[in-house]
Protein backbone atom coordinates (compact mmCIF):
# COMPACT_ATOMS: atom_id res chain seq x y z
CA UNK A 1 0.00 0.00 0.00
CA UNK A 2 1.29 3.33 -0.38
CA UNK A 3 2.44 5.52 2.57
CA UNK A 4 1.36 8.86 2.78
CA UNK A 5 3.97 11.22 3.03
CA UNK A 6 5.18 12.52 6.34
CA UNK A 7 6.04 15.94 5.74
CA UNK A 8 4.91 17.43 2.17
CA UNK A 9 6.81 20.57 3.10
CA UNK A 10 10.39 18.36 2.74
CA UNK A 11 9.27 19.10 -1.31
CA UNK A 12 9.74 22.93 -2.76
CA UNK A 13 8.72 23.97 -5.60
CA UNK A 14 11.71 22.95 -7.88
CA UNK A 15 11.09 19.66 -6.23
CA UNK A 16 7.37 19.44 -7.22
CA UNK A 17 8.30 21.25 -10.41
CA UNK A 18 10.42 18.13 -11.60
CA UNK A 19 7.43 15.74 -10.55
CA UNK A 20 5.40 17.65 -12.52
CA UNK A 21 7.69 17.40 -15.46
CA UNK A 22 8.43 13.60 -14.98
CA UNK A 23 4.65 12.44 -14.13
CA UNK A 24 4.22 13.73 -18.18
CA UNK A 25 7.26 12.29 -19.61
CA UNK A 26 9.28 10.00 -17.51
CA UNK A 27 11.48 9.82 -19.96
CA UNK A 28 12.91 12.82 -20.16
CA UNK A 29 16.46 13.36 -19.69
CA UNK A 30 18.44 15.27 -17.07
CA UNK A 31 19.47 17.96 -18.80
CA UNK A 32 16.68 18.82 -20.28
CA UNK A 33 14.61 18.49 -16.81
CA UNK A 34 17.16 20.91 -15.37
CA UNK A 35 16.64 22.81 -18.12
CA UNK A 36 13.29 23.24 -17.86
CA UNK A 37 13.40 23.98 -14.05
CA UNK A 38 16.37 26.32 -14.02
CA UNK A 39 18.63 24.23 -11.87
CA UNK A 40 22.48 22.33 -12.82
CA UNK A 41 22.29 19.04 -14.37
CA UNK A 42 24.09 17.83 -11.10
CA UNK A 43 21.69 19.54 -9.05
CA UNK A 44 18.83 17.78 -10.61
CA UNK A 45 20.37 14.53 -10.42
CA UNK A 46 20.71 14.86 -6.76
CA UNK A 47 16.66 15.63 -6.67
CA UNK A 48 15.69 13.07 -8.78
CA UNK A 49 17.61 10.58 -6.35
CA UNK A 50 16.30 11.83 -3.41
CA UNK A 51 12.87 12.27 -4.27
CA UNK A 52 13.14 8.46 -5.23
CA UNK A 53 14.27 7.57 -1.91
CA UNK A 54 12.04 9.51 -0.16
CA UNK A 55 8.95 7.92 -2.39
CA UNK A 56 7.48 10.56 -3.95
CA UNK A 57 9.17 8.70 -7.56
CA UNK A 58 7.81 5.00 -7.22
CA UNK A 59 9.40 4.04 -10.14
CA UNK A 60 9.87 4.58 -14.22
CA UNK A 61 7.98 2.15 -16.72
CA UNK A 62 6.33 1.79 -19.61
CA UNK A 63 2.36 2.50 -20.21
CA UNK A 64 1.36 -0.53 -21.75
CA UNK A 65 -1.83 -1.26 -23.82
CA UNK A 66 -2.85 -4.78 -21.90
CA UNK A 67 -4.51 -5.53 -25.52
CA UNK A 68 -0.76 -5.80 -27.01
CA UNK A 69 0.51 -8.24 -25.02
CA UNK A 70 -2.69 -10.50 -25.09
CA UNK A 71 -5.07 -8.86 -22.21
CA UNK A 72 -7.53 -7.49 -24.47
CA UNK A 73 -10.22 -8.22 -21.39
CA UNK A 74 -10.48 -5.19 -18.70
CA UNK A 75 -12.43 -5.16 -15.72
CA UNK A 76 -12.48 -2.97 -12.08
CA UNK A 77 -13.38 -5.46 -9.65
CA UNK A 78 -14.73 -3.82 -6.51
CA UNK A 79 -13.88 -6.81 -3.18
CA UNK A 80 -15.52 -6.40 -0.02
CA UNK A 81 -13.58 -8.56 3.01
CA UNK A 82 -15.20 -10.27 5.97
CA UNK A 83 -15.18 -8.42 8.68
CA UNK A 84 -13.49 -10.66 10.70
CA UNK A 85 -11.33 -11.22 7.90
CA UNK A 86 -9.63 -7.37 8.70
CA UNK A 87 -6.58 -8.51 10.56
CA UNK A 88 -5.29 -10.12 6.81
CA UNK A 89 -5.99 -7.51 4.95
CA UNK A 90 -2.60 -6.44 4.71
CA UNK A 91 -1.19 -10.20 3.65
CA UNK A 92 -4.27 -10.18 1.07
CA UNK A 93 -3.35 -7.03 -1.02
CA UNK A 94 0.22 -8.29 -1.35
CA UNK A 95 -1.39 -12.20 -2.65
CA UNK A 96 -3.65 -9.42 -5.09
CA UNK A 97 -0.84 -8.11 -6.89
CA UNK A 98 0.82 -11.81 -7.07
CA UNK A 99 -2.05 -12.70 -9.41
CA UNK A 100 -0.79 -12.38 -12.95
CA UNK A 101 -4.18 -10.33 -14.19
CA UNK A 102 -3.92 -7.80 -11.65
CA UNK A 103 -2.56 -4.61 -12.94
CA UNK A 104 -3.39 -2.34 -9.65
CA UNK A 105 -4.96 -2.96 -6.21
CA UNK A 106 -6.28 0.06 -4.86
CA UNK A 107 -7.31 -0.10 -0.53
CA UNK A 108 -10.18 1.98 -0.64
CA UNK A 109 -13.34 3.53 1.26
CA UNK A 110 -16.73 2.35 0.70
CA UNK A 111 -18.92 -0.11 0.91
CA UNK A 112 -15.88 -2.49 -0.69
CA UNK A 113 -12.30 -2.30 0.31
CA UNK A 114 -10.43 -3.03 -2.47
CA UNK A 115 -10.51 -2.13 -6.52
CA UNK A 116 -8.38 -4.04 -8.68
CA UNK A 117 -7.91 -3.03 -12.21
CA UNK A 118 -7.44 -6.81 -13.99
CA UNK A 119 -6.44 -7.53 -17.78
CA UNK A 120 -7.02 -10.59 -18.98
CA UNK A 121 -6.50 -12.94 -21.63
CA UNK A 122 -10.54 -13.46 -22.54
CA UNK A 123 -13.94 -13.40 -20.44
CA UNK A 124 -13.02 -16.89 -19.29
CA UNK A 125 -9.73 -16.04 -18.01
CA UNK A 126 -12.15 -13.14 -15.72
CA UNK A 127 -14.34 -15.86 -14.99
CA UNK A 128 -11.34 -17.73 -13.62
CA UNK A 129 -9.89 -14.76 -11.83
CA UNK A 130 -13.37 -14.18 -9.76
CA UNK A 131 -14.19 -17.30 -9.17
CA UNK A 132 -11.12 -19.14 -8.47
CA UNK A 133 -8.72 -16.47 -7.03
CA UNK A 134 -11.28 -13.79 -5.50
CA UNK A 135 -14.66 -15.47 -4.32
CA UNK A 136 -13.00 -19.36 -3.92
CA UNK A 137 -10.90 -17.55 -0.76
CA UNK A 138 -12.21 -17.24 2.70
CA UNK A 139 -11.35 -14.42 3.35
CA UNK A 140 -13.95 -12.63 0.54
CA UNK A 141 -17.18 -11.34 1.67
CA UNK A 142 -17.98 -10.59 -2.20
CA UNK A 143 -16.95 -8.97 -5.81
CA UNK A 144 -18.77 -6.62 -8.08
CA UNK A 145 -17.31 -6.73 -11.31
CA UNK A 146 -17.35 -3.57 -14.00
CA UNK A 147 -16.26 -4.34 -17.43
CA UNK A 148 -13.73 -1.43 -18.81
CA UNK A 149 -14.77 -0.60 -22.61
CA UNK A 150 -12.41 2.34 -22.64
CA UNK A 151 -9.29 4.08 -20.70
CA UNK A 152 -8.01 7.01 -21.07
CA UNK A 153 -5.37 8.01 -18.89
CA UNK A 154 -6.48 11.89 -17.36
CA UNK A 155 -4.05 15.12 -17.49
CA UNK A 156 -2.38 15.88 -14.35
Amino acid sequence: MTDVPKDLRALDHTDRELLALLEVDGRMPNNALAERVGIAPSTCLTRIRRLREIGAIRGFHADVDPAWIGRPIQAMIAVRIRSESRDAIGKFAESLAGIPAVRDVYFVSGSYDFLLHVATVDVEDLREVITERLSGTRLIAGTETYLIFEHRRGNS
